[in-house]
């Protein structure tokens, strides 16, 4: 009895080693029927876009040549109702969309190729939201190469990151020679409105509101970031060191560290980066990857101040803010203005500068 029952535990095991060494198999099937999905959603998706693109064309050149009337629209409706009552989404309001949605992009060969690679729900949120033709077209790119659903697509125009990305940020010059991409990786200001903070809070409650939301996080700085640790420990010499957040970035192909203050910047925060950065250099950095970089990300900062800071540093480093809350887009709009008033300004100068010279 006990031998009959050794021989079945034998066979459970067996058995169970079957399954565990099958299991990977069953996982790559797993993919492929993931990977076909994907690319069905995919082709419905290509196929709808260029459906509405083609009505709306249709329906363009009509009334374009009056043609047609608000009252032949109507009829349109009516007829399609009949005709094709499987078919919805071909109201006279969805109708005119897609006319808008041709009209917008018509001419816009930049555009073109982007245009089945995002949604219908996100090109109806571009279209009503998104006016300019150039912020139309960050974001269309945006949506695309960032994957952002609906919801992360209006939170971002809703958010100004279209006027936030023009502002240039805070680097340092070692950045920009080492990384001559940093300026389009890096971005002035984020919005960390995801995180529910209140307006006053500490260094921990703000480390631990990115960790447990890291994919907010990560889509609010880009795609390209993937999450090594947090209080990441460095020993030198004989003590222990902590940095805030760890991140290794994909393109860049290096270490990025991040100093998390809930105060306004301070040029003595500068020392204790530089530090972190050759630490990681000499201890951690693999023999393929760049020098690592360091990210401040403060409540606040004052531009002199940060280019004093930045001016005599030797380490690749970035100085960032944050908020709390979405930005109002009117107060970014009138930044930006100044920011091009101030370039034109230089500019000016320069050109002066050199005529006097003359």
């Amino acid at each position: 009895m006990q031998k009959a029952k050794k021989i079945s535990g034998i066979r459970k095991s067996n058995d169970s080693k079957k399954d565990h060494s099958f299991e990977k198999q069953f996982i790559e099937v797993s993919e492929i029927i993931l990977s076909g999905r994907r690319k069905a959603y995919s082709s419905i998706n290509t196929s709808l876009i260029e459906t509405y693109w083609h009505v709306g064309r249709y329906i363009h050149q009509k009334i374009s040549t009056a043609e047609w009337g608000e009252a032949t629209v109507e009829q349109l409706v009516e007829f399609l109702a009949k005709t094709l009552p499987d078919f919805r989404g071909f109201n006279r309001r969805s109708l005119y969309r897609m006319k808008q949605f041709y009209e917008a992009y018509c001419i816009d060969e930049f555009v073109s190729a982007l245009l089945t690679q995002i949604t219908w729900t996100n090109h109806l949120l571009i279209l009503s939201k998104v006016k300019p033709i150039e912020e139309r077209r960050f974001y269309l790119e945006n949506a695309h190469t960032q994957q952002w659903s609906s919801r992360e697509l209006e939170r971002q125009i809703n958010g100004g990151l279209y006027e936030r990305s023009l502002l240039q940020p805070k680097i340092s010059s070692v950045l920009k020679n080492q990384y001559p991409a940093a300026e389009n990786v890096f971005r002035d200001s984020y919005s960390l409105d995801f995180l529910g903070l209140p307006p006053v809070h500490f260094e921990a409650d703000l480390r631990k509101g990115i960790v447990s939301s890291l994919k907010q996080f990560i889509i609010e700085f880009g795609r390209d970031f993937a999450f090594v640790g947090e209080e990441y420990r460095l020993q030198v010499g004989m003590k222990d060191f902590f940095i805030d957040l760890l991140f290794y970035h994909r393109e860049l192909q290096c270490l990025v560290a991040f100093e998390l203050k809930v105060d306004e910047f301070k040029p003595e925060y500068m020392g204790k980066l530089s530090f972190y950065l050759e630490a990681l250099d000499r201890d951690l950095k693999k023999a393929h990857e760049k020098p690592s970089i360091g990210i401040i990300l403060c409540k606040g900062k004052d531009s002199e101040i940060v280019e004093y800071a930045l001016a005599r540093t030797t380490s690749p480093a970035v100085i960032a803010e944050y908020t709390t809350k979405l930005p109002d887009k009117r107060l970014l709009q009138s930044k930006l203005h100044e920011f091009f008033d101030a370039s034109v300004r230089e500019m000016q100068a320069e050109y002066r500068s050199v005529a006097d010279t003359d």
